[in-house]
C-alpha cells in the first residue's frame, strides 16, 4: 500500500511538470509576451497608439568647439635665445601687451654693435654724398665720384633700416642703441588677450625660431566647426539653427546656428566646412577643442510616432509591443518597426501593414516587460 501511494505521487508529479513544460513551450512558439492584469496595473504599464508629432529634419555632423584665426596667438621669437625668466603657467590670463618672458643672448648684441657702426657710417656717408652732389652740380668733380658716393650712402641706409626693423622686432628700442645702451636680454610681449593654453618654457631651456614658445586662446569668441558630408551639404543654408552635444563632458544640448558655410569639399572623406556661431550664455560653460556631435535643422515635417521609451532596440534593429488581445490579462507581440526622426520625447515610426495609427502599442514598462 506504501509503495503504492508512492508511486502515485511520482507520476502526479511527473505528469505536472510535463504539463508546465508544455505550457512554456506554448508560450514561446507562440511569440507573445503575457502578463496579468495585477501585473500590468502594478508596474505602471499604458497602452496607447501613435500620434502625430512635429520632427524637425536634421543633417548630422560633428567637429569640435573652436576660435577665429584671429583669436588664437602662437608665440615664438625671430633669434633665438635662452629663457631668462618667466612666471606664467598654462591657463592664465594674459592682456594684449602684457610681458611673457624674457629671452637671453649675445647674439643680440652683435644686431646692436652692427646698427651702431653702421649708425656712424652713415652721418659720415651722407656728408660726403651731400659734398659730392654740390660738386657734381657745379661741375667741379666727375659723375663717378658722384655716383660712388651715392652708392655707398644708399646701401648703408638700406643697412641701417635692416638692422633697425630686427631691433624693433626683438623689442629692442634703437634709441636706447644710439645712445650707447646695449642689453643681452629681450622681453617677449602677449599679441593678444587671452588665456595660456600651451606653455613650452622653463628657465634656462633654449629656444629657436621655429619653436612655439606659447600658445594663447581668446575664448570670447568661441565657435563650432562642423565638417558636413557632401551628400547632406545642399540643405545646409545660414541661418539654420543647430543642436548639439558635448558627449564626452555632459549630456546636455546646446544652441547655435549656422553662420557659414564652405564653398569647396575638403579630405578624402568628403566633408564641407561648416561655421556655427554659439549663444552668448553657453560659451563660459565650453571650452576649445571640445568634440561635439551636431544636427542642422533644414526642415520640419509631421510624422506618426510614439514616446521614446516605447523601442526596444537590439542588434541594431527597432522593436515595439503590440498589443495582441486582453483576453485574461494582456498579451503583447514583438513587433519590428522602422524609425525616423527624433525628437526630445519622441521617435517617428513608419506605417507598415502590421504597425498604422489605430495600433495599440505598449508605451510604458516596455523596459521591464522585454527583459
Amino acid at each position: 500500500m506504501k509503495n503504492s501511494l508512492y508511486i502515485i505521487a511520482l507520476s502526479l508529479v511527473l505528469f505536472s511538470c510535463k504539463k508546465s513544460k508544455t505550457e512554456e513551450v506554448e508560450q514561446k512558439d507562440n511569440g507573445l509576451i503575457t502578463v496579468t492584469a495585477a501585473q500590468f496595473k502594478s508596474s505602471g504599464m499604458e497602452i496607447a497608439s501613435p500620434t502625430e508629432q512635429d520632427f524637425d529634419v536634421t543633417v548630422k555632423s560633428s567637429g569640435k568647439i573652436d576660435v577665429p584665426p584671429q583669436n588664437r596667438a602662437k608665440v615664438n621669437t625671430f633669434m633665438g635665445g635662452y629663457v631668462k625668466s618667466t612666471t606664467l603657467l598654462v591657463g592664465n590670463k594674459v592682456t594684449k601687451g602684457q610681458a611673457l618672458l624674457t629671452l637671453q643672448n649675445t647674439e643680440f648684441l652683435d644686431i646692436q654693435k652692427d646698427y651702431m657702426e653702421v649708425a656712424e657710417q652713415l652721418n659720415f656717408l651722407k656728408s660726403e654724398y651731400d659734398r659730392q652732389k654740390t660738386l657734381y652740380d657745379e661741375k667741379i668733380t666727375s659723375q663717378k665720384n658722384y655716383l660712388k658716393a651715392e652708392s655707398e650712402y644708399k646701401r648703408a641706409k638700406a643697412m641701417h633700416q635692416s638692422l633697425r626693423a630686427k631691433l624693433v622686432l626683438l623689442n629692442i628700442n634703437p634709441r636706447n642703441v644710439e645712445r650707447g645702451n646695449l642689453t643681452s636680454t629681450i622681453t617677449i610681449f602677449s599679441p593678444i588677450v587671452g588665456d595660456i593654453v600651451i606653455m613650452n618654457a622653463n628657465v634656462g631651456m633654449y629656444v629657436a625660431p621655429s619653436d612655439v614658445i606659447l600658445e594663447i586662446v581668446d575664448t570670447d569668441h568661441l565657435h563650432l566647426e562642423l565638417a558636413v558630408f557632401e551628400k547632406d551639404i545642399l540643405n545646409v543654408k545660414i541661418g539654420q539653427k543647430i543642436h548639439f552635444k558635448v558627449p564626452e563632458a555632459t549630456k546636455d544640448v546646446f544652441n547655435a546656428e549656422v553662420h557659414l558655410v564652405g564653398k569647396s569639399i575638403e579630405g578624402n572623406d568628403r566633408t564641407i566646412n561648416v561655421h556655427g556661431h554659439l549663444d552668448d550664455a553657453i560659451q563660459q560653460k565650453l571650452l576649445t577643442g571640445m568634440f561635439v556631435e551636431a544636427e542642422i535643422i533644414t526642415n520640419s515635417k509631421k510624422g506618426l510616432a510614439i514616446p521614446s521609451e516605447a523601442i526596444i532596440t537590439e542588434n541594431n534593429k527597432n522593436f515595439v509591443l503590440l498589443l495582441n488581445n486582453k483576453k485574461n490579462g494582456y498579451s503583447f507581440r514583438k513587433v519590428s518597426v522602422t524609425v525616423g526622426e527624433k525628437s526630445e520625447n519622441f521617435v517617428e515610426i513608419f506605417p507598415s501593414t502590421i504597425i498604422n495609427a489605430s495600433s495599440r502599442i505598449l508605451t510604458k514598462g516596455v523596459f521591464d516587460l522585454a527583459n
